[in-house]
């Protein structure tokens, strides 16, 4: 069987590191808003390009808290529109709606899955506060008309870079692009923790102040609330297991690279549709995502042949029951993407022999 993602196999990687950072976390007695948290946010804030990194419980919480934090700084009331690609995982919306914000749903590229740059302008009103740029399955989404964009009518750029860990456009790394970026930390992302995790990346210092106060209950002081905050902290465990994690990052992904180089030079049956790469360093490789026609007759015969693939993600956005006063509305290029598309197995531990494998079998596909 190849496994889609083999965690087990990845974190035995780090065992010994991971086994160390678990033991000096336990035996210091400190378990929140300690020296492992203040360590990992000052290494990710190097490592992304910025002066200020927070560590937060996961990576929705990262988006929601940039959100609630720009309202409480005046700089966005409820109401107000943020723009955001119809494809994306529904975290990112979740984010906005959670702020009572409006999301503006646009159409991404057919071909890259992030939104078309050139299709945002036509729903920017007087009330778009905002551009959430999700950098999906891995790949850069900015692009020089969004910075344009962004100027022309003062605009946040807010990343959702959940899964594009040491990702970049030119010479920046995602997660330093815009005003503010939340990243996650889950398991199965490229440097996934032991559990749920996220954090913040930005240069905003006030905005960095008021989000770890936001999520710390409102409070900068113990017993002093300041907002009406939640609890959201990144704990000891997690931040040291992802320091660990931090010093292999990019290691790591120039194997995912190395994987996706593989299937885009060898996959050649004529009904598959591969994804287009604007730059080699531009994508990360979270995922490597296909198209076919007949999707879910690929995906069994793929099972039937022991190789496990996922779907990301049958039912977009706007047709979700959480979302029912959208369902009516159509997004053509979304919704051919939602039915189409299949990820392949892709990850840091994964062999070439394996990638050569799953080749075979889609270019033999009848």
């Amino acid at each position: 069987m190849i496994k889609f993602l083999d965690l087990h196999k990845i974190n035995k990687t780090h065992e010994a590191e991971l086994s160390r950072a678990a033991n000096r976390v336990i035996n210091s007695g400190w378990y929140l808003q300690g020296e492992e948290l203040k360590t990992f946010e000052s290494e990710y804030a190097k490592y992304i390009g910025v002066t200020q990194c927070i560590g937060v419980a996961n990576g929705l919480d990262a988006l929601r808290l940039i959100l609630r934090a720009y309202i409480e700084l005046g700089a966005m009331k409820e109401g107000d529109e943020i723009i955001v690609p119809a494809n994306t995982y529904i975290a990112s919306v979740l984010a906005i709606t959670d702020n009572k914000l409006k999301p503006v749903l646009v159409e991404p590229d057919i071909y890259k899955y992030n939104i078309d740059p050139f299709l945002i302008e036509k729903s920017i009103t007087g009330r778009t506060k905002g551009i959430m740029l999700v950098h999906l399955y891995g790949q850069n989404a900015m692009h020089p008309e969004i910075e344009r964009l962004v100027s022309k009518y003062d605009l946040k750029l807010i990343e959702d870079s959940a899964q594009a860990h040491g990702c970049c456009y030119g010479e920046k790394r995602t997660g330093a692009i815009g005003h503010a970026s939340g990243h996650s930390f889950y398991p199965g992302k490229n440097m996934g923790a032991l559990g749920d995790a996220g954090a913040v990346t930005t240069h905003d210092e006030q905005l960095a102040d008021i989000i770890r106060t936001l999520g710390n209950y409102g409070s900068r002081k113990k017993y002093v609330n300041d907002y009406q905050g939640l609890n959201s902290r990144l704990d000891e465990i997690q931040a040291a297991m992802l320091s660990v994690k931090l010093k292999k990052l990019d290691t790591e992904n120039e194997q995912r690279r190395r994987i996706a180089s593989y299937y885009l030079e060898n996959i050649k049956h004529p009904e598959i549709t591969l994804p287009k790469v604007e730059a080699y360093n531009s994508h990360v490789w979270h995922l490597f995502v296909i198209r076919h026609p007949n999707r879910d007759k690929l995906q069994k015969y793929l099972a039937d042949n022991e190789v496990q693939t996922l779907i990301h993600y049958p039912i977009p956005p706007h047709k979700q029951m959480a979302y029912k006063e959208w369902n009516n509305l159509s997004f053509p290029i979304t919704e051919k993407i939602h039915n189409e598309v299949l990820s392949l197995p892709i990850s840091q531990v994964m062999s070439e022999s394996e990638a050569d494998s799953v080749v075979k079998l889609l270019n033999r596909l009848v």
